[in-house]
């Protein structure tokens, strides 16, 4: 079973984008017509529902780079008394990209991780492949992949349909690499040896947390923030969901092997998830790393 993973990571997410891009340019075919199963988080929500029903690469980047700025636009200063980011733009990008399509009508299995703070606990929306209940089948996709980006703090939480409230997905499986191993493992019982998983990170960080004279290490820290602009930089954030996803990869290496491709190039520094500015140096590193390792990728994916 072949199935294609993808992490959160905010506007990073133009970095898996270019790889995927990269990949239709050289096959001239849809990427989601070479997976099984197709799953994201956060970010990786908009991607992977993307391929699924067949939005071209380079027109999902286009969207990225017409809206990414708007959608990291301050709502508020430091986010004490209200989301850093209102959510109005996500959704706009969202509504544009998959309309009025309910998960049920998405003919690809498609597996996005999100979680339901109103009852807490983490929570899957999933397309039509049998396992999903009936309700659920009638959610929004573009609210679905809206509840997976939703990141606390940054955005506000999202309300499906007056039931409960859910946000990103990333605080459990910011790498939903392992979420399918047990889909493939319980629901389409498939062997162990037989599934295989092409994994896109959104860039490594390299998040300093310099030693110094302070030792009493508060907001300032954790969330830092610069004056006059008081523009929080997410920090914590960054680090819980870089080490959730470089935790999962060494366990699915461990139990796929040479099943397991996974591509994460770590950043020359930090970038943080909001960090607009970036996209043009995410895609080219993106295309660089397609490039560099085109032979492995592609005997991978023909596997």
């Amino acid at each position: 079973m072949r199935m294609l993973s993808i992490d959160g990571g905010g506007i990073r997410g133009v970095f898996p984008i270019s790889i995927l891009q990269s990949i239709e340019d050289e096959l001239q075919r849809p990427v989601g017509e070479l997976f099984d199963l197709i799953a994201g988080t956060s970010t990786g929500a908009i991607i992977a529902s993307a391929a699924a029903i067949g939005i071209p690469m380079e027109t999902l980047m286009d969207k990225y780079q017409r809206y990414g700025e708007q959608i990291f636009t301050k709502n508020a200063k430091i986010g004490l008394f209200k989301s850093v980011y209102s959510d109005r733009y996500l959704r706009r990008l969202l509504k544009i990209s998959f309309g009025d399509m309910e998960l049920a009508e998405v003919e690809k299995p498609l597996v996005i991780p999100a979680v339901d703070i109103t009852n807490g606990k983490p929570f899957i929306h999933r397309s039509d492949f049998g396992f999903a209940k009936e309700n659920e089948l009638g959610v929004k996709l573009w609210d679905a992949v809206l509840s997976s980006c939703s990141a606390p703090i940054y955005f506000p939480p999202n309300n499906i349909n007056n039931k409960y409230l859910s946000i990103d997905g990333g605080l459990w499986a910011n790498n939903p690499s392992l979420v399918c191993i047990t889909e493939a493992l319980k629901h389409f019982k498939t062997d162990l040896r037989d599934i295989t998983i092409f994994s896109l990170g959104t860039g490594q960080q390299r998040i300093d947390f310099t030693i110094d004279e302070d030792d009493e290490w508060g907001i300032r820290q954790w969330l830092p923030f610069q004056f006059p602009s008081m523009k929080v930089t997410p920090k914590l954030l960054d680090l819980a969901m870089d080490l959730s996803s470089e935790s999962v990869s060494y366990h699915s290496s461990i139990l796929l092997g040479g099943n397991y491709l996974r591509l994460n190039e770590g950043l020359s520094a930090e970038i943080p998830f909001d960090d607009a500015g970036c996209m043009e140096e995410l895609t080219h590193l993106g295309k660089k790393v397609f490039m560099d390792r085109k032979t492995e990728i592609i005997d991978f994916l023909k596997k």
